[in-house]
């Protein structure tokens, strides 16, 4: 049964296919975006956007050069945070404490990139706390305080808080966009990467009208 999980899991990440149709001039719920229903807390100031990702996702590793440059020049009123998920899968929890724990001491605008490189073009094997101990402190990163910060007790609680928001917003596969806590952008809805920015852009111009409507 785990291994079948593992198959249908994969199958959902690959199908983030890049070959959809042109965007439409306006967005259009079930076919640009789908609501999302209880939607995610989000800041009332900010129209906030997430990107759902993993290390160990390959298109989340080619889209990472594109989406870091693009959310820093969002406009004041929009805010970015990233959320990475393991679905449950224990190689990719690790690889989610990863994350904090370079959030935590500080090193994450750093090494983000560095931990895709290390996974998808050097071929690293974070199959231990310890090697992973190892590679940050090779990185020049204090290792007490990354080993203390990926086994702080708060770690598991936002590991389990990634999850279940990802599961509130339906996200069967990473990378994925949440705008606003209510829009599921729709990769398959797009071209390729560039075009999945611009329909993010164009629903957070929605998200924007809408805010300004009530």
């Amino acid at each position: 049964m785990k291994r079948l999980a593992a198959l249908l899991f994969a199958t959902l990440v690959s199908s983030f296919v890049l070959s959809g149709p042109a965007l439409a001039a306006e967005p259009q719920e079930g076919r640009e975006y789908k609501l999302i229903s209880p939607s995610l807390a989000s800041p009332k100031d900010k129209i906030e956007v997430i990107e759902f990702f993993s290390y160990g996702c390959n298109h989340c590793n080619d889209f990472h050069p594109l989406i870091t440059p693009w959310a820093a020049k969002l406009p004041k009123d929009v805010s970015f945070r990233r959320v990475p998920v393991s679905f449950n899968r224990p190689e990719w929890g690790r690889l989610s404490r990863i994350y904090y724990a370079l959030e935590a001491t500080g090193d994450l605008a750093k090494l983000d990139a560095a931990v895709f490189i290390a996974i998808h073009e050097q071929r690293v094997q974070f199959k231990s706390d310890e090697a992973v101990v190892a590679w940050a402190t090779s990185k020049g990163v204090d290792g007490k305080k990354f080993a203390d910060a990926m086994g702080a007790f708060s770690m598991a609680a936002k590991i389990q808080r990634a999850d279940q928001d990802a599961s509130v917003a339906r996200i069967s596969g990473v990378p994925s966009i949440v705008v606003d806590g209510r829009y599921l952008i729709n990769n398959e809805a797009v071209g390729g990467y560039d075009e999945l920015l611009k329909l993010t852009d164009a629903v957070i111009a929605k998200a924007r009208q809408e805010r300004k409507g009530k």
